[in-house]
């Protein structure tokens, strides 16, 4: 068991490597050449200019001036120095938003960390019940756990310390929930009413068409839409199957950087002519000429690309049952995407249509009525890796522990034996190994949720947010606690029938406390100042600019920061709030670790989302109600555990008292999803009505349709910038307006409004295509 002495040298390990990542970057981003990697959203914006264009040649790539290394910890206030609104505008709200649920974690364990170390660390430091055991049971305890609620004797009066500061912790966490709530709720508002126009705001993405053997998909929307909004609707664009289309388009990407790549090789040297082979990554096959290569195998995927659109041309098939349709107020559409369309709630299902570059577009090809059968299929794959992952996890913490080595490699007894070997086996090893262990997880839980069908990356990204949660409550939360050390030490002095099972888990909690200080520090320390020295995308941006870049456009894709990754950071955070709840009445220790975490995070990702990640979309906060939430969760089950490490405690008396709290904090959940979610999942029509009101008076002349009707032709449709000879024609063919037909059923003739062209022409989709019926 790690005492207090090993979790000191655990912490000196990682603050030494969160020290020398810090100072790595603080050097690093000082040097011209790692400019546009550790401040690559100022250069999207066109704010800032490469400092390596003038000045010396040496001082184009080193940093000659040893004042600014004086500085060199400027960084830390500079990313505190913006204000919230300008930060909204810099970054979006997603960003800021994102940034406040660390301040939750400070506002919430700051006042609880205090009043649990002034309070309950005496009541439990003073007590002696783990001496008596050690010497009556033969078990062994450490300073750590005299600490904790373990140090109490069973039916103590000093319990009902830690229950009436269980009713305080919880009064305040959900007090700073309700004005959090109340605050991003209205922040969002505030956001929508003041936001430029886009696209999205005008446009609703309809599902599940219902087939007409009379119509095409597309005349088929423009006939229920000129019907049941005649008043609103301007124009739509039907989904196409383009996933083939798209993968041609990344493969002559792709040939056409290695076309570049040994282009500049080749000019370089004349005199020697680049070769590759024909195999597999030009490690095999026959040796040709690689610009002549690559220049006809690009000829040739041209070809095969106008032959795939002459495909989709003939044959209806391509079209999807899903169509983006768009209105000409925000009014229009908001009554559309939150309204049901007919009798029937399975067909002509709408929602909002996502931001054009938040669309998942590979995703928009799935036939709706196969999505219950992808989300049943990754359900059930969910929960085989969920618990089938607890036994590999198992292991691994079992193997690094002092008893874990020892039984398997016995003749290392000696080694491990030794102090300053022990500590560092027992608080740094066991963190170090289930964070290492956890490494792909979060790739393994995107690809099933882009498996699951979600059109949008926002969606995705929460849905595998939320999988990633619950695989963190099982598997590092509950696993930890279940398996390992804590089952050996409980043997110690513990029975194992099945009746005292409420008793092993409850004593497990504050036994493994020790475990999640040690994740914390290597998880929470040196994995954030890891995150800020982004060793990954710095080689990888010297490598593309080595080998790839030719034009400023490759090189903003070279040095492309990627996005917050939400899906990774925030289960995480939510991981430390469960810790920070659960241990704060019955170990103490742990909250001086977690607020370290969440000030040093905040710190971190303050300055990452100012200076680095270029977010990829804009959800307007719509993922704080899901933040909530899980908050909500780890409170009931901080209250869910207290209960159950009372009962072991013999206060039986206690319990009706603490079953109180959960079902308070059940009400409170209710009462703020009643008074605050529906901000984040509907549109007010005031608000509605005073936005177009205001636009119509601003621009009274706008030309709306010719805005909103190339908004969501599918990317590959658009004419490529390196392609200029094809760029007439591709755009003058794929962003063709969808226009509207007159139908081939007698029940147009209640139509009250008449088709925009001549009715003997058939809707033009892009490129010019004809739709079958």
């Amino acid at each position: 068991m790690a005492t207090l002495g090993d979790i000191g040298v655990a912490a000196g390990f990682n603050l030494l490597a969160a020290f020398i990542f810090l100072l790595a970057f603080a050097i690093l981003r000082l040097q011209p050449f790692n400019d546009r990697v550790y401040f690559p959203k100022w250069y999207l914006k066109g704010l800032r200019s490469s400092p390596s264009r003038s000045g010396t040649l040496v001082g184009r790539v080193v940093n000659l001036d040893f004042r600014s290394y004086l500085r060199f910890l400027n960084w830390m206030p500079d990313a505190l120095r913006m204000p919230e609104p300008e930060l909204i505008d810099h970054a979006g709200l997603d960003s800021a938003v994102y940034l406040r649920i660390y301040l939750i974690g400070l506002k919430i364990f700051v006042p609880i960390a205090f009043l649990a170390w002034t309070i309950l660390v005496p009541v439990n430091w003073t007590n002696d019940a783990l001496q008596i055991l050690d010497l009556t049971k033969n078990a062994t305890s450490s300073d750590i756990d005299k600490l904790s609620i373990s140090n109490i004797e069973t039916g103590s009066k000093r319990l009902w310390t830690h229950i009436v500061m269980a009713y305080v912790f919880t009064f305040w966490t959900c007090y700073v929930l309700l004005r959090e709530y109340e605050v991003v709720a209205s922040m969002r508002l505030q956001f929508l009413a003041t936001e430029k126009r886009r696209p999205d705001q005008f446009t609703v993405l309809v599902r599940n068409i219902p087939p007409d053997v009379d119509e095409s998909v597309s005349e088929n929307v423009e006939h229920f839409f000129l019907v049941n909004h005649p008043d609103t609707y301007l124009t739509h664009q039907v989904v196409y199957d383009a996933n083939k289309l798209a993968k041609m388009v990344k493969k002559k990407k792709k040939m056409q950087n290695w076309l570049v790549y040994y282009t500049n090789k080749f000019s370089r040297n004349e005199s020697l002519k680049p070769t590759t082979k024909t195999g597999f990554l030009g490690l095999w096959g026959k040796k040709v000429d690689a610009i002549e290569f690559y220049t006809s195998e690009i000829d040739k995927l041209t070809k095969e690309m106008a032959e795939e659109r002459e495909r989709m041309a003939a044959d209806p098939k391509s079209i999807m049952p899903a169509a983006f349709v768009s209105f000409k107020s925000r009014w229009g559409a908001a009554v559309c995407a939150q309204t049901q369309q007919t009798r029937n709630p399975t067909v002509w299902l709408t929602d909002w249509a996502p931001e054009p570059r938040d669309v998942y577009w590979q995703n928009m090809a799935i036939p709706y009525v196969s999505l219950k059968i992808r989300r049943l299929i990754v359900g059930v794959a969910f929960f085989f890796l969920t618990f089938f992952f607890m036994i590999p996890i198992s292991a691994v913490q079992a193997f690094a522990s002092i008893e874990g080595i020892e039984k398997r490699a016995p003749f290392l007894k000696p080694i491990v034996e030794m102090p300053f070997i022990k500590s560092v086996i027992q608080g740094l090893l066991p963190g170090l190994a289930l964070k290492l262990f956890l490494i792909f997880l979060p790739t393994i839980l995107m690809i099933m949720a882009k498996f699951e069908g979600f059109v949008s990356l926002s969606s995705l990204e929460r849905t595998a947010a939320s999988k990633y949660y619950l695989f963190n409550f099982v598997n590092v939360f509950l696993g930890s606690i279940l398996t390992g050390l804590a089952f050996d030490q409980l043997n110690t002095f513990l029975n194992e029938s099945p009746s005292k099972i409420p008793e092993i888990v409850g004593v497990a909690i504050p036994l493994k406390a020790t475990f999640f200080i040690t994740y914390i520090m290597v998880d929470g320390w040196a994995g954030i100042a890891g995150e800020i020295l982004m060793l990954k995308p710095l080689i990888m941006y010297h490598l593309k600019n080595f080998f790839l870049v030719k034009t400023e456009k490759d090189r903003e894709e070279a040095m492309d920061p990627g996005s917050l990754g939400f899906n990774t950071g925030e289960p995480r955070i939510q991981l430390y709030f469960i810790l920070g709840l659960v241990y704060a009445t019955v170990t103490p220790i742990l909250l001086p670790f977690i607020i370290v975490f969440f000030g040093f995070a905040y710190l971190v990702f303050r300055h990452q989302i100012i200076n680095v990640y270029n977010q990829e979309y804009e959800s307007g906060a719509a993922f704080w109600p899901d933040v909530h939430s899980r908050i909500i969760i780890a409170l009931i089950i901080s209250q869910l555990s207290l209960m159950g490490l009372l009962a072991t405690k013999g206060s039986a008396e206690a319990t009706p008292v603490i079953i109180v709290l959960p079902i308070l904090t059940i009400w409170f959940h209710r009462f703020c999803k009643g008074r605050y979610e529906s901000a984040f999942v509907k549109y007010p029509l005031q608000e509605a009505m005073m936005k177009d009101t205001l636009e119509r008076a601003r621009e009274p002349h706008l030309n709306l349709k010719g805005y909103l009707q190339t908004a969501y032709v599918h990317p590959v449709f658009k004419a490529s910038e390196e392609d200029e000879e094809e760029d007439d024609l591709v755009s003058e063919k794929w962003e063709t307006e969808s226009t509207l037909v007159p139908t081939k059923r007698q029940s147009r003739r209640n139509t009250p409004l008449p088709s925009k062209i001549s009715s003997n022409s058939s809707p033009t989709l892009p490129g010019g295509f004809e739709d079958q019926p």
